[in-house]
């Protein structure tokens, strides 16, 4: 399945500028996610992170994890929301720059009740730039 930003922003709150995720490559309901962004030199964070020497936050490397993440876990119009309870082993390998494709490969290891777990990487033209254990609380809006 593959979903477009308008599918994406159906399904998590996020918007402009913080929606991390402009497309849905492969999707598996509660099992697995691929999803990409574009990034590009017009992206607000690069006014600060760093002038001169345009680099991606990493921790916005891992919420973009966690929207598709959240993509992949919360059905459409469904009024609920993931916050982190934790996030583990991170490890940043390379930094991530305007005109990178950002893809993120998100796999749920664990769905129970209200608690999510998943095993995230980050990669750009196939080599990881990040990864992480993440986990979530669902919650009510």
């Amino acid at each position: 399945m593959k979903l477009d930003v308008m599918e994406i922003m159906k399904r998590i709150p996020h918007r402009y500028p913080f929606l991390l995720v402009d497309r849905i490559e492969e999707l598996e309901p509660n099992k697995r996610v691929v999803a990409y962004k574009n990034v590009t030199i017009n992206e607000d964070f690069f006014n600060g992170h760093f002038p001169g020497h345009p680099i991606m936050p990493g921790v916005l490397i891992i919420e973009g994890m966690a929207q598709a993440l959240g993509v992949c876990t919360m059905p459409e119009g469904e009024e609920k929301v993931p916050y982190f309870m934790a996030i583990n082993n991170v490890k940043f390998r390379k930094p991530v720059r305007p005109g990178d494709k950002l893809i993120y490969d998100v796999v749920v290891d664990k769905l129970k009740g209200k608690i999510l777990k998943a095993t995230g990487k980050a990669l750009v033209d196939g080599e990881i730039v990040a990864q992480a254990e993440l986990m979530f609380s669902i919650m009510d809006k």
